[in-house]
């Protein structure tokens, strides 16, 4: 047990409103996982029942929206051919990589600005400057620094992943209960033992949550990067398949980009399972 979850447990926080209405742990085990898992998908699974419906009724024309069944033809046909996975492969490395880089580099900042107020004064102000420009704007400026390779697009995931792990990673130590520090100093911990083991686990749910927006935010840059001067990947893809009014294609990317991201938000949610047992909120209860 870290220091952390010590003091957690020696400090009595006050009963809110929200204490009263909270359901306790024996409700929220009445229904299975499994159960739960199979409710999350019966809307989705609706939809493409009525869309498959209203497609072959006549009432969806096969030109603005295909029918699902057509949609998996295209897949098949493609994945036969091989191009759908060679594709889907190279989105997933440049993701990969502008991930890896981005949330690198948002996680020292945040902690940097979280820690010094000197560093907030010094470097903020032009993160949040820099944050406010949309993908759009920047893509000529970028392209003229990288050219339309590989660098420009991981280039873009990257910026794109930045700001939100920075931003929660910020607010995260910010938030961490003074308490709970001023107990650390009390039991003699050093600054670094403090930082370990109460600050940062305290700022983890924050952290979290940045990196399940900045998986969200990693797929919008890397299709406005891909519609740029790629040969490979889905976003040309998609944009080749638009020159020829592929209908099936494009609509198949963009499922593809779903559920994508459904995977990468259940990832997140298990490192959250994982990472934060100790946590009453994403621990075996939840």
């Amino acid at each position: 047990m870290t220091s952390f979850e010590q003091a957690a447990g020696t400090i009595e926080l006050p009963r809110t409103s929200a204490d009263s209405v909270r359901p306790d742990a024996d409700a929220r085990r009445s229904i299975s996982p499994v159960a739960l898992q199979a409710l999350s998908w019966l809307a989705p699974a609706l939809l493409v029942l009525i869309w498959e419906a209203l497609a072959q009724g006549g009432y969806l024309s096969p030109q603005v929206l295909p029918a699902p069944s057509k949609v998996l033809r295209a897949a098949f046909k493609l994945a036969s051919q091989g191009t759908l996975l060679s594709d889907l492969g190279v989105s997933l490395l440049r993701a990969a990589a502008g991930f890896a880089i981005g949330g690198a580099i948002g996680f020292a900042l945040g902690i940097l600005v979280g820690f010094s107020r000197i560093a907030e004064a010094l470097i903020d102000r032009s993160i949040q400057m820099i944050r406010a420009i949309p993908f759009l704007a920047l893509l000529p400026l970028v392209i003229v620094w990288l050219g339309v390779g590989e660098a420009e697009k991981v280039f873009l995931v990257a910026l794109g992943v930045t700001f939100p792990i920075y931003i929660n990673t910020t607010l995260g130590i910010r938030q961490v209960d003074p308490k709970l520090i001023e107990l650390g100093h009390v039991q003699g911990l050093s600054t670094l033992q403090l930082i370990r083991r109460i600050i940062l686990p305290g700022a983890l749910p924050s952290v979290l949550t940045g990196v399940r927006y900045a998986l969200a935010t990693a797929w919008l840059a890397l299709v406005v990067a891909e519609t740029i001067g790629a040969q490979s990947g889905l976003g040309f893809l998609a944009m080749d398949a638009r020159e020829f009014l592929r209908t099936d294609v494009i609509v198949l990317t963009i499922v593809i980009y779903a559920l994508i991201g459904v995977a990468a938000d259940l990832i997140a949610r298990w490192l959250e399972r994982r990472l934060l047992s100790w946590h009453p909120n994403y621990g075996a209860a939840r």
